[in-house]
């Protein structure tokens, strides 16, 4: 179940998956990687910063388009 209460400028595990195109569980691998950092919430909860997201968004499409 996704938080209710986020702080602006942030987004849900659920919310960077489907900005992303991934699973939940590709965005664990992101973190684990250390290709993208939590920046709030809870460990089972986590929120990721929308800069973070959009940054990553935008290098994976750079890629895919090379």
């Amino acid at each position: 179940m996704e938080s209710q209460m986020i702080r602006p400028g942030h987004l849900t595990a659920h919310q960077t998956a489907r900005v992303l195109g991934i699973s939940l569980g590709g965005v664990r691998q992101l973190v684990r990687r250390g290709q993208l950092e939590r920046s709030g919430g809870t460990p089972r909860q986590p929120w990721y910063a929308v800069a973070d997201v959009q940054a990553l968004d935008t290098k994976r499409r750079a890629r895919e388009a090379a």
